[in-house]
C-alpha cells in the first residue's frame, strides 16, 4: 500500500514537472529566470504582479500561450517631451535608453546635438529630449559671404560660433533670437549712422539699378571695374562707408550706400551715373 502511494506521488510530481516551463521574463530591462505553470503570457504576468496597459509593450502578446523556453518582455511606456529644432511635441516610447528611443521615434538618422547622452536611461517618469540638427547656413558680414555648418539654436549663437563680430546698432536679419533653419541666409549690415532724406528715398532706385546692372546685385563690369546694382567703383563705395566688395552685399545695403552717395554729391547724379541717372526721376 505504501509503495503504491509513493508511486502515485512520484507520478504526480513527474506530471506536474512536465507541465512547468522554464521562461525568461524581462521587465523594463530587468531580467528574471522563472519556472511557471501559467498557460499564457498574461497568466505569467499576473502571477508575477506585472501590470501593463495601453501603450506598453508586451512581447509575445498577453493572449499567446506560454511555451517552454519563451522569453517574455514587458516595457512600460514613458512620456518624452521632444523638441526638434525648436518644435516641441509630446510622445510615448517604450525604449529604455535615449538611443533606442531615437530609433523608436525614427530619429536615429538625425545628425546634430542632443541634450542627453545616447546611452542615458529613459526613466519611467519620462524625460525632456532636445535635438538641434546639423544645418547649413550662409553668413553675409563684412562684405563677404560664407557657408557654415551649425547646430546653433539661435542666430546669435551661430554668429558667435562662427567668430562674427558686429557693432552695436548693426542690422541683423533674421533677428538674433530667431532659429536659423537649414539654408538660412544671415545678414549682418553695418550700423546706419547717417540718415537718408525722405526725398532721396522716394527716388526710383529700382529703375536706376535696372538701367545700370539689369537689377543684378552681383553684377561686375571689368572696365572700371564697377560692382553691384549701382556699379560702384571701390573708391566711391569706401567714400560712403562701404566695406568689402559692393556686390557681396544684399540689395538693401547697396541701395543705402547709393543713397548716401547721392546726398554726398548733392544730387549731381550726372557725375556718377551719366547714362542712367535720369531714371531716378521716372
Amino acid at each position: 500500500m505504501v509503495c503504491a502511494t509513493g508511486l502515485l506521488a512520484t507520478a504526480a510530481i513527474v506530471v506536474l514537472g512536465g507541465l512547468a516551463k522554464d521562461v525568461v521574463l524581462t521587465v523594463d530591462g530587468e531580467r528574471r529566470q522563472l519556472r511557471s505553470f501559467a498557460a499564457s503570457v498574461g497568466e505569467l504576468l499576473a502571477d508575477q504582479d506585472v501590470t501593463y496597459g495601453d501603450g506598453d509593450l508586451v512581447r509575445p502578446a498577453a493572449r499567446e500561450p506560454l511555451g517552454d523556453g519563451v522569453h517574455v518582455e514587458v516595457r512600460h511606456a514613458r512620456p518624452i517631451t521632444l523638441t526638434v529644432d525648436g518644435r516641441t511635441s509630446q510622445r510615448l516610447v517604450t525604449a529604455t535608453t535615449v538611443r533606442d528611443a531615437l530609433a523608436e521615434l525614427d530619429l536615429s538618422a538625425l545628425d546634430g546635438r542632443l541634450s542627453a547622452r545616447r546611452y542615458e536611461p529613459v526613466p519611467l517618469s519620462g524625460m525632456a529630449l532636445t535635438i538641434y540638427t546639423r544645418r547649413t547656413v550662409q553668413i553675409i558680414a563684412g562684405g563677404t559671404r560664407r557657408e557654415v555648418t551649425t547646430t546653433g539654436r539661435t542666430v546669435r549663437q551661430v554668429l558667435r560660433r562662427a567668430g562674427v563680430d558686429y557693432e552695436p546698432g548693426s542690422l541683423i536679419s533674421p533677428p538674433l533670437s530667431a532659429f536659423p533653419a537649414d539654408g538660412e541666409v544671415i545678414t549682418v549690415l553695418p550700423p546706419r549712422t547717417l540718415p537718408v532724406g525722405t526725398e532721396v528715398k522716394a527716388l526710383d532706385w529700382d529703375a536706376l539699378a535696372r538701367c545700370l546692372s539689369g537689377g543684378d546685385p552681383t553684377a561686375y563690369n571689368p572696365s572700371g571695374p564697377y560692382y553691384g546694382l549701382y556699379q560702384f567703383s571701390l573708391p566711391m563705395w569706401q567714400l560712403v562707408g562701404g566695406t568689402g566688395m559692393p556686390h557681396a552685399w544684399p540689395p538693401d545695403e547697396q541701395t543705402y550706400r547709393a543713397q548716401l552717395l547721392y546726398q554726398r554729391i548733392s544730387g549731381a547724379w550726372e557725375s556718377q551715373w551719366p547714362s542712367c541717372g535720369a531714371h531716378l526721376f521716372g
